[in-house]
């Protein structure tokens, strides 16, 4: 009898410790919608895309490359990464000025690029020695110095951006297409500015017609050419169609029989990306490239014109922070002064 008593108050206290149980999971149990939604924020917090702008800093022009990262820092909420592309002498400076300043905050990375990849594929141009600079040719190794990233943005340091660079990054590629670029003639509104200071916007102000090699290519030289200092880059394509290995072919080829009327146009830089993306690129929304502000040092756009620009670009011999150059105002604003003091604007003044 003292044992099923001793039983009976044994399963009593089970079922109170149940009841308590059941209770307990009651009160403090999250709902599962709730569950989902949380996971959904956490999971959204760490899957927020980074947008990687590829963008060089070479001696001489550290100020230009300040000045286009702040402007793309301070007109986007986006997780932009910059990936800072210089050579070994050129970095402690723009790391030193980035370390120093507001744009300390930024997320970047610092590149090295070796020049010696070059080694016997660049043709000497005494007339814009400057084209021939190493960074230039960055633009055709992107998948060698960025390794994690589907989608790439390239810039050149001479631009200021003006609207969400998430735009940009958005931009549509079309299937089998490497690269999204400006076509030279998709703006009406900058055909005036090219007929009045003499530019070349086709094939013709690029490539060398008298060359057997070129007229073998069979592209017409009237062909609307495009500009490769601003462009949207799928490196899974760039890589599975050997996009470098192309370029490089094209810098040899110009190298032993001198294809290209560099003296003409953009230089050794942009004729091979004009062969190699012939017909096989997609187009960025016109506004995300408004070029040749650098073309003359008193041509100028409309103010009208220029305030709906997504980006400005002053690509030409005649910089905004040099002198005379024209619409220095719309990129002094974004410019951050050296804390070391080695560059420094030419102005009239100075």
């Amino acid at each position: 009898m003292a044992l099923l008593k001793k039983v009976n108050q044994i399963l009593l206290v089970l079922l109170v410790l149940t009841v308590c149980v059941i209770l307990y999971n009651k009160v403090h149990r999250v709902p599962s919608t709730l569950k989902n939604e949380t996971a959904h924020l956490e999971n959204g917090e760490e899957m927020e895309e980074e947008i990687p702008v590829v963008i060089c800093a070479a001696a001489g022009r550290m100020g230009a490359v300040i000045a286009a990262i702040n402007s793309i820092y301070s007109n986007t909420d986006a997780n932009v990464l910059f990936y800072i592309v210089g050579l070994k002498n050129s970095i402690p400076h723009i790391r030193q000025w980035i370390e120093n300043s507001k744009l300390r905050e930024i997320n970047f990375k610092i590149v090295e690029f070796n020049p010696m990849v070059l080694k016997g594929k660049i043709r000497h141009d005494a007339s814009r020695p400057e084209l021939l600079q190493p960074l230039n040719f960055v633009r055709f190794y992107l998948p060698l110095l960025i390794q994690k990233h589907e989608k790439v943005i390239y810039l050149d340091d001479d631009v200021i951006v003006q609207g969400d660079i998430q735009e940009l990054y958005n931009t549509k590629l079309a299937p089998g297409h490497a690269a999204a670029l400006s076509d030279d003639c998709d703006l009406p509104s900058t055909h005036e500015m090219v007929r009045s200071v003499g530019m070349q916007n086709t094939y013709m102000g690029f490539l060398d017609y008298r060359k057997q090699t070129v007229r073998d290519l069979g592209i017409s030289p009237s062909t609307c050419s495009f500009n490769p200092g601003v462009f949207v880059a799928n490196m899974t394509e760039w890589k599975h169609q050997r996009i470098t290995k192309q370029l490089e072919k094209w810098m040899q080829k110009n190298a032993e029989e001198n294809l290209y009327s560099s003296t003409l146009a953009g230089g050794v830089a942009t004729s091979p990306m004009l062969i190699v993306f012939h017909e096989k690129y997609s187009a960025i929304n016109p506004l995300w490239h408004i070029r040749h502000l650098g073309w003359s040092p008193d041509t100028r756009y409309s103010e009208h014109f220029l305030q709906d620009a997504k980006l400005l670009h002053w690509n030409g011999r005649y910089k905004p922070w040099d002198y005379p150059s024209v619409h220095t105002d719309l990129w002094e604003k974004w410019f951050i002064p050296d804390p070391s003091g080695k560059f420094k604007l030419i102005r009239p003044d100075s």
